[in-house]
């Protein structure tokens, strides 16, 4: 543990002490030709100006490392305050004392007395504990902005890492019932299989490439679906119990790809070919203002119900995980199921353009 902490803990330390060297150095200089009365400073003014900035230093350190990350970065505004106003008064008498009785010890050969009165000396600590708080306050801020934005960088890797994660998922499984489709149209010879190849190039085209961005239009989710659902029904010879609904104010409003693909793969495969006599498959796409609405019902049996813990399963986990992270706490995924009908409706809200 102490190696893998020891090279925060060492850059930490290395930043702090650049920090403090380059604001101890510079306060020198200019409190050095401040208190130097000629235009070129003496010795005696570099002794005076070095011990009146080591009774600063303590103070400002104080407030820098301890009052600030005690106090005022836990939002004890008031403690902070009181602390921050003792600090200033309290050290303001140790620079009196410090020059009136102890200073000649360090320094026999010079005569040094406290020059500033009381109300300058607390003027020249609060400005340099104060100068010194917007300084250290500035310097988190930005380091804490560089820290998150880092964060979120890598957070968004991590997103964009488990979608394709989930596309890698999705992908096969859409080839893989698909060329089920072509294979059965070639083993009955149809002359629909040249058709069928070619609207499923178009329909892999989307799914390989459109669907690697962030987000596309709605038309180009819908055409993708169109285009499945006609290479479905190559398959299926009952068309009419097969119903399409799109209700769009907006075909611009746009939508994370391949989103909705696996829900009517589902339908296909677990309604379609389920009861025979009572198969249907309805989908309603509805967009009105910020609002997005995808409303999918098929026949439901108890056959349907065991095959279902496959890859149905696998479908409707991805969709969820997908859900949480693109459109995290602006959806609604609902699975409604009867005795003969099985319903998953979709809602997406304040969708970002």
């Amino acid at each position: 543990m102490k190696n893998s902490n020891s090279p925060l803990i060492i850059s930490h330390n290395h930043k702090a002490l650049i920090f403090n060297s380059v604001l101890w150095f510079c306060s020198f200089i200019i409190l050095l030709f401040i208190f130097s009365e000629d235009s070129i400073p003496k010795k005696i003014d570099y002794i005076y100006t070095g011990s009146f900035l080591v009774t600063i230093i303590i103070p400002v350190l104080l407030n820098l490392y301890f009052l600030i990350p005690k106090f005022l970065k836990r939002e004890k505004y008031f403690l902070f305050v009181v602390a921050f106003i003792t600090t200033i008064i309290i050290f303001t008498q140790l620079n009196i004392w410090f020059f009136d009785y102890f200073i000649d010890y360090f320094f026999p050969d010079y005569f040094f007395i406290s020059y500033h009165s009381r109300t300058k000396l607390i003027t020249i600590f609060s400005v340099f504990l104060l100068g010194t708080t917007f300084i250290k306050l500035s310097i988190d801020w930005i380091y804490f902005n560089k820290n998150e934005n880092q964060e979120l960088k890598i957070k968004n890797q991590e997103i964009q890492t488990q979608l394709s994660t989930l596309r890698s998922q999705i992908n096969p499984h859409f080839l893989f019932n698909s060329l089920n489709v072509i294979y059965a149209l070639a083993l009955e010879k149809k002359e629909e299989t040249t058709n069928a190849i070619i609207q499923l190039s178009d329909i892999l085209r989307y799914v390989i490439y459109d669907s690697s961005i962030t987000q596309v239009p709605l038309k180009e989710e819908i055409i993708l679906l169109k285009n499945y659902i006609e290479f479905q029904k190559f398959r299926h010879h009952q068309s009419e119990k097969i119903k399409f609904e799109v209700n769009v104010d907006n075909d611009t409003y746009r939508i994370y790809p391949m989103l909705l693909l696996p829900l009517i793969e589902n339908s296909f495969k677990y309604g379609i070919k389920g009861d025979i006599n009572n198969t249907f498959i309805h989908i309603n796409i509805s967009q009105k203002n910020e609002e997005f609405i995808f409303k999918i019902e098929n026949n439901y049996i108890e056959t349907s119900l065991i095959e279902s813990n496959g890859f149905s399963g696998i479908g409707l986990e991805n969709i969820r995980k997908n859900l949480e992270i693109i459109y995290p706490n602006r959806h609604e995924f609902k699975i409604l199921k009867t005795e003969h009908q099985f319903t998953v409706i979709l809602k997406l809200f304040n969708n970002e353009n």
